[in-house]
């Protein structure tokens, strides 16, 4: 923390907190929250159950403890909100994706033989925008070179030949901004999730009619899925999805291998016919009275995912889409939580820029009602309203299960003895108390707690890397 931000009355926070309750006791009693930017405090009581006889086997109260509360993380998956549970919650999302494609957490290990896809969905152009693109030798393209350029309506030259950097501000932003369908794009990000519903419908009908071609019961086969949605820069929405064929018995949710006349190069084929083909058009609105054309974007790219050190490997999709999960509007440059009448002013904006604009035109079409409300909802996400990471109920694990088997680990550590035949529960009788650290004083000290025990675990996985790689010398 630079010394030109700390308040006075820092030093005696620190001094306060080391005299009363003490650095060590306080820090191993908020190791559980000790990285989160923005904790829950809770004030009641803890109880241990036998199950079967209803023995309190031994109960603690929170006025015992440091405060008279506990922390609980925020647990939110957004890296702009809280990096540390972010980053939690970005590690479960790796394993899920990656144990449907590698077996392991309830997936059987023939799933590595299952074909796979990696597909990705984008939208339509709404106006030309500014780009970084490479070549095939990895050098930046001109953004939009034209000698034929024509000059919009607004006298702008739609055109440009600077190389622009990965991270140039420009990328995303309109040439012309009057020209550009911000209408259009907000509509199209708040109808995406029903088109993608749409599109998984074309996909299965795809699979049955590919599965009766090759003589197959259509009811033996399924494709599983794992989706995450990704805000480009120009603030449309994107999906990523990863997708594996399955065999199937019906009325069971088990992973059976698939029939081998079914490989992925046929399903990509179906794949990317139902994303060409699938459309539909909104409802009527006073601004649209035919309603949009809802359909997906040219560039429609389907890959299949090779097991091993590939560039499109099982571990690097499921960091790219653990990644993903964790995002929303940042990198589109706009953070702000739900807006209402009172507040949308501060972002919207329909003569000022990409950005406000999006949001404006949220507000006004979403001032038609019915349907139509959801834009206003969700015109802090620029009219996206869907889940940020989805998947098929048997891809493999569920992020409850590894909260579970996480907050079971910790039980174990403070667990009482007892038979091992018995099943124990922990009643907890806890009320909200509050949100955030006491003191900025706390916050740092817990902060840099959690630093120092994320960089042990770090050189413990190195060290354990290095005797692995030690042992299959020898």
């Amino acid at each position: 923390m630079p010394t030109s931000t700390i308040r006075p009355g820092f030093a005696a926070d620190i001094i306060a907190r080391s005299e009363s309750t003490g650095w060590e006791p306080w820090l191993s009693h908020v190791a559980g929250a000790a990285g989160c930017s923005n904790p829950v405090r809770l004030r009641g009581d803890l109880h241990t159950v036998n199950e079967s006889t209803g023995q309190v086997l031994s109960a603690r109260s929170t006025g015992s403890m440091p405060d008279g509360i506990i922390y609980k993380a925020c647990g939110t998956r957004r890296a702009s909100l809280c990096p540390t549970c972010a980053k939690t919650y970005q590690h479960d999302a790796f394993h899920l994706v990656r144990s449907g494609m590698t077996g392991g957490k309830g997936v059987p290990e023939t799933v590595t033989a299952h074909p796979a896809l990696f597909v990705t969905l984008t939208a339509p152009a709404f106006g030309p925008v500014h780009t970084h693109t490479l070549t095939a030798s990895g050098k930046v393209r001109p953004c939009r070179a034209r000698r034929d350029a024509v000059t919009c309506p607004h006298d702008v030259r739609l055109a440009c030949h600077t190389r622009h950097d990965e991270s140039a501000g420009q990328i995303g932003q309109p040439l012309c901004l009057d020209c550009y369908d911000h209408d259009a794009q907000v509509v199209w990000n708040v109808a995406s999730g029903e088109l993608w519903r749409r599109t998984r419908i074309n996909i299965d009908r795809g699979l049955s009619r590919l599965a009766k071609a090759h003589g197959i019961d259509p009811a033996s086969v399924r494709l599983r899925y794992v989706k995450v949605a990704e805000f480009q820069r120009r603030g449309a929405v994107h999906f990523h999805a990863l997708i594996r064929l399955d065999g199937r018995m019906p009325g069971s949710d088990a992973i059976l291998p698939p029939p081998a006349a079914l490989d992925a190069e046929a399903i990509a084929a179906l794949v990317a016919d139902a994303a060409a083909s699938t459309s539909f058009r909104t409802e009527e609105h006073d601004k649209r009275p035919e309603g949009w054309l809802i359909r997906w974007g040219a560039q429609v790219d389907v890959r299949q995912v090779e097991l091993g050190d590939d560039e499109l490997s099982e571990n690097h999709v499921a960091g790219y889409l653990a990644k993903y999960a964790t995002k929303a509007t940042e990198d589109t440059g706009h953070l702000s939580g739900r807006l209402t009448e009172a507040t949308v002013s501060v972002y919207a904006d329909p003569e000022g820029d990409h950005i406000a604009r999006l949001i404006a035109a949220c507000w006004r079409l979403g001032s038609e009602g019915g349907e139509w409300i959801r834009l206003r909802k969700w015109a802090h996400m620029l009219g996206f309203g869907g889940h940020f990471m989805t998947k098929a109920r048997a891809w493999s694990t569920t992020f409850g299960a590894l909260r579970d088997a996480r907050a079971q680990w910790i039980r174990c550590q403070h667990e009482v003895d007892t038979d091992p035949t018995e099943t124990i529960v922990l009643v907890n009788y806890l009320r909200y108390d509050g949100t955030g650290w006491h003191t900025e004083a706390d916050a740092l000290m817990a902060s840099s707690a959690a630093a120092r025990a994320r960089e042990q675990r770090q050189l413990a996985r190195e060290a354990l890397d290095e005797l692995t790689t030690m042992d299959r010398l020898d």
